[in-house]
């Protein structure tokens, strides 16, 4: 058997780094001058970490800008679309119950003439109901619209004031 292996305190790990010592001694010696990076070449890169700061800075700022006005408009639209569900829930209810009335007085009617004027007079309120009804919403959407679009708009304007 070999010395080596006869030692108790050799490893294979001892051995690798043995080897790996004696040949990085092997391998010349290379002597690299301190290098002085010029004055010029220094300013260049702290210029540059600079500007990518700057930069930084104002992405951040303008995506914070961004999610606050996402944020606000979504917000303004589901309380606009709330509200005009509301109405619109408020008006279905309105419509159902004047049908229901309808049909239970059409039951009661006791000739054709009775049914028909009852049937003229339910479809001229009808009419002029739905035709508020609609106004209406028409009406509350135009608004909500108005009030979501707001944040938007002063957004833009606020952009195009800085950038004049």
């Amino acid at each position: 058997m070999t010395e080596a292996a006869e030692t108790p305190t050799s490893t294979p790990k001892k051995t690798a780094k043995a080897a790996s010592a004696a040949f990085a001694a092997s391998l010349p010696k290379l002597d690299v001058p301190n290098l002085e990076v010029p004055a010029v070449v220094r300013e260049l890169a702290e210029k540059s970490v600079q500007n990518a700061r700057e930069t930084y800075e104002k992405l951040k700022s303008h995506a914070e800008e961004t999610t606050d006005l996402l944020e606000d408009t979504y917000s303004t639209a589901s309380k606009g679309v709330a509200e005009y569900n509301t109405l619109a829930l408020e008006a279905l209810r309105t419509n159902v119950n004047a049908t229901f009335d309808y049909f239970g007085a059409l039951l009661g009617t006791k000739s054709l003439s009775e049914a028909v004027e009852l049937s003229t007079g339910h479809l001229r309120k009808q009419f002029d109901v739905l035709s508020a009804q609609a106004k209406d919403l028409s009406v509350l959407a135009q608004k909500v619209a108005n009030e979501t679009a707001e944040p938007i708009k002063a957004s833009v304007e606020k952009t195009i004031k800085k950038a004049s």
